[in-house]
């Protein structure tokens, strides 16, 4: 199989998995049916981002963003509900449901829902279009030539102390997500990509108590694990930064 072969399959199968995701959310049979939409989506992103200039990618990516940003708040939700009922602050987790219930409708009903399943649809003619006018011919040179400038780019907001660590942890993101997307043409090493992982998981972490505390100072029912949370945020960007030094260590090996 091709590269250009492969890389509309997976495209292809993850439209499939997204199709899955959505018709759970709206028959509501489980409670990870927006996380795994959310996983397939960020693929699909992943897949495109290198790719993005490329003669039909544009509108399909844009299509993605949107369903991405739609889903956000849904998702953020759902964490703090898992960490409400995980601290043993039930009634504040059961107030937030109902909202996230109604999110859940919003969602699978969206026009933005839509618009990305009709470019998934078109998608595929198209790129094959553009591989038959010979517009595809670099293609894995231009991947390649990408994942490196990514790996680049994190490596510069490493070296810097003063980086802002929320822009640096969709560095992170981004970073993993291409490399996992296409392995064979990375040059980062296995252990590097697990560094990769568990620093995105600490800066992760980190994120999610840093938001939950400013949820606090406009939340009154939420102010009981506001000392709890900045605890929580404060160890959790500490470990961070000791991974993020081993990390850039890594990828100055590549």
């Amino acid at each position: 199989m091709s590269f250009v072969d492969s890389f509309v399959a997976q495209i292809v199968a993850l439209e499939v998995r997204l199709y899955h995701a959505q018709a759970r959310m709206e028959a509501r049979t489980d409670s990870e049916a927006l996380h795994d939409l959310r996983i397939n989506l960020r693929r699909i992103r992943s897949l495109l981002r290198p790719l993005r200039e490329t003669e039909g990618v544009a509108p399909l990516n844009e299509a993605a963003a949107a369903v991405g940003r739609l889903t956000t708040p849904a998702r953020d939700l759902e964490v703090l509900i898992e960490e409400l009922e995980a601290q043993g602050f039930p009634k504040q987790a059961h107030v937030r449901k109902a909202t996230l219930q109604a999110s859940y409708s919003r969602i699978v009903k969206a026009r933005a829902i839509n618009q990305l399943f009709s470019q998934l649809d078109e998608w595929p003619s198209v790129f094959r279009a553009a591989e038959r006018a010979g517009e595809l011919g670099r293609i894995e040179k231009t991947i390649s030539k990408r994942l490196h400038k990514q790996i680049e780019r994190l490596k510069t907001a490493l070296a810097d102390p003063q980086f802002d660590r929320h822009q640096l942890r969709i560095l992170v993101k981004r970073t993993r997500y291409l490399n996992e997307a296409f392995p064979q043409l990375s040059p980062l090493s296995g252990e590097a990509a697990a560094s990769l992982k568990s620093v995105q998981s600490a800066l992760g972490s980190w994120h999610d108590h840093f938001q939950w505390c400013l949820k606090a100072e406009h939340e009154e029912d939420l102010q009981p694990l506001e000392h709890r949370w900045h605890a929580a945020a404060a160890a959790a960007l500490l470990k961070a930064e000791a991974q993020l030094t081993r990390l850039l260590r890594l990828l100055a090996k590549t």
